[in-house]
């Protein structure tokens, strides 16, 4: 089966007064290329911590080594703020 290219992007709902647009134009391609843009995503909107904000951590803080935006970041391994346990 041979692969169907073309030059649609993807349009994501505005975020405030920002446009968010997924080009495919064949540019630079990488195999990581969704945790790139999750990265790019990340660093403009901090979108983890608001995620983690959503959450509240009924977990003991004499005993919590990382918080929950820590560890909701490890599902993103493209997070420059990873930090591995």
């Amino acid at each position: 089966m041979q692969t169907e290219c073309n030059a649609a992007y993807l349009n994501f709902p505005m975020l405030g007064r920002r446009e968010i647009l997924a080009d495919f134009d064949g540019g630079d391609i990488s195999s990581d290329g969704g945790a790139l843009l999750l990265r790019q995503v990340e660093q403009l909107t901090g979108i983890l911590r608001q995620f983690a904000d959503c959450f509240t951590d009924h977990r003991d803080p004499e005993r919590v080594e990382y918080t929950v935006e820590q560890v909701m970041s490890h599902a993103c391994p493209s997070n420059p703020r990873t930090t591995t346990p």
